[in-house]
């Protein structure tokens, strides 16, 4: 889509949303914005699938429409087999293009949708995509007060939500303009994000710093088995792996962790919306670090994350941990107070010996001392940390802090380490900064050739890190430039001289009137 079509999406995908969404909080009430442009996005793409296969069938009849047949065809012609193939299953007069039709005049629209959404999730029940569409409308609650205290005031909403996703000229199928839905998700989610601060977008991450991420853990490979997120949030890290490569580099698809379970229903959505099918994906909710659910699935050679920042977690105080496989081999459990390092022996387990991770941290977490200290001397003994890459401040929503991230490898070459001080590259926008594509591939370039640049990046021996006590801080190893005036300090003084000469010749001029004054009195 070019970006002219994609910059009048969002301007309409952001009306609809500021429209309708009235004195419900707007980091709230997405859930109901981005349901039913999935919704929409599911009816369309079955009803395509179903029309394409009777296009190219023997006699096939080039003018069929699903949307036009009976409940009672499709039931007999095409439910069978169509839920191993796609996932789900919609009928006819479930369609969002049908239910639109009618949405103003029908007085039990919300009952309707409601158990549209019901009807869908239960289309999986028994075959093997139940739990990746299971609960996908959980959070669509269209019975729901905060719609309206009025069956008729949430009715009157949900028309509005319906009427103008319909009027969003999308793109047709055939011109594979169908990721022109996802964008119109992602850039919703992230504007919710930024005008919800610390409560909403606190852990968001920014295409930008996700195209990062997956260019670093990409650097350099042909293909890679999978790809995993340990916090997947709403999938964007993923779904950016998907973007910047093609299908057949990735070769046994998308794995993925989240805690909340509105992030975990977006994540799903999310790959559905950009056209991964429940085959090529497997997000699970839970608590990555006490009830990891991709065990079996191990290991990745690409891992991507951003955690979130230095939360609490239960650390020694459940005496089992230590014992942990993912945590045992630093011989320290992460702070009860920082779970950050925690997150990071996760992915350093979960990571194949060719594999590499990105992980976004908190700056703090390579200079404070104590156990993420000892863990620190894990990884740098052992030869884990292949990059310590400082970014710019203000690049994430709610935040204005500077992170850095950190790149983890089990086969490197060398006993060293490169540091990389990015803090400069970014381009000004007026909430936060960005990164453009010149300073992800100045940093990249730099990832790649492991060159000492002045003030940009060294490449440091392992018996300097021992030297400086296992501090991983950029500013200990990459100095930053004096942008200071320099002064010459002979001209400095040659110039006092001259000013001290001219002040002492005012003073005598001043002093020579002062006594003329004086003698006329």
């Amino acid at each position: 889509m070019e970006s002219a079509q994609r910059s009048e999406l969002h301007r309409k995908i952001w009306a609809i949303a500021d429209n309708v969404r009235g004195a419900v909080d707007g980091w709230d009430f997405k859930q109901y914005v981005l349901g039913i442009l999935f919704y929409r996005f599911i009816s369309e793409n079955i009803t395509e699938y179903f029309n394409r296969e009777e296009e190219n069938a023997i006699d096939g009849d080039p003018n069929f429409d699903y949307a036009d047949i009976s409940d009672e065809e499709a039931e007999e012609c095409f439910r069978p087999d169509t839920v191993e193939e796609k996932g789900f299953f919609i009928l006819p007069s479930q369609l969002f293009q049908n239910v639109v039709k009618h949405a103003r005049s029908n007085e039990n629209l919300n009952i309707d949708l409601a158990n549209i959404f019901s009807a869908i999730e239960g289309s999986a029940r028994g075959f093997n995509s139940e739990d990746d569409i299971k609960g996908l409308f959980e959070d669509v609650d269209t019975k729901s007060n905060r719609l309206g205290a009025t069956v008729e005031e949430r009715n009157e909403r949900l028309v509005n939500i319906l009427e103008g996703i319909a009027a969003i000229q999308f793109g047709n199928f055939e011109d594979n303009d169908i990721d022109a839905f996802g964008d119109a998700y992602e850039y919703l989610i992230s504007n919710y994000a930024s005008n919800a601060g610390k409560s909403g977008g606190e852990f968001f991450t920014p295409q930008t710093v996700s195209k990062l991420l997956a260019r670093i853990v990409m650097d350099g490979k042909t293909k890679i088995n999978k790809v995993y997120d340990p916090t997947c949030g709403s999938g964007s890290l993923l779904l950016q792996m998907k973007k910047q490569f093609d299908d057949h580099v990735i070769e046994d698809g998308f794995y993925g962790q989240e805690i909340n379970m509105t992030n975990y229903n977006l994540a799903r959505m999310n790959m559905f919306l950009h056209n991964v099918n429940f085959n090529n994906f497997d997000i699970k909710r839970g608590d990555t670090l006490l009830d990891p659910m991709h065990n079996y699935d191990k290991p990745f050679d690409a891992i991507v994350s951003n955690p979130p920042y230095s939360i609490k977690w239960v650390g020694d105080a459940n005496p089992t941990l230590i014992n942990d496989e993912r945590f045992a081999p630093a011989g320290k459990l992460a702070p009860k107070s920082y779970a950050d390092f925690a997150f990071i022996m996760h992915a350093l387990s979960y990571l194949s010996t060719k594999g590499r991770a990105a992980i976004v941290c908190f700056p703090g977490i390579f200079y404070r001392k104590g156990a993420e200290r000892i863990i620190r001397k894990y990884l740098v003994d052992n030869n884990f940390v292949d990059a310590v890459i400082q970014l710019p401040d203000n690049l994430f929503f709610g935040t204005s802090i500077a992170t850095c991230v950190l790149v983890l490898a089990k086969n490197k070459r060398e006993n060293k380490i490169l540091f990389i001080d990015a803090s400069k590259e970014f381009k000004k926008e007026t909430n936060n900064n960005i990164l453009e594509e010149v300073n992800i591939e100045h940093i990249i370039k730099e990832f790649r050739h492991r060159t000492d640049v002045d003030y940009f990046s060294r490449y440091v021996a392992h018996d300097e890190i021992v030297e400086n006590d296992y501090n991983l801080s950029v500013s200990t190893y990459v100095e930053k430039e004096d942008t200071r005036e320099k002064i010459d300090i002979h001209v400095l003084n040659r110039d006092i001289a001259d000013t001290v000469k001219k002040i002492d010749a005012l003073r005598t001029s001043i002093d020579e009137i002062i006594r003329e004054l004086e003698s006329y009195e």
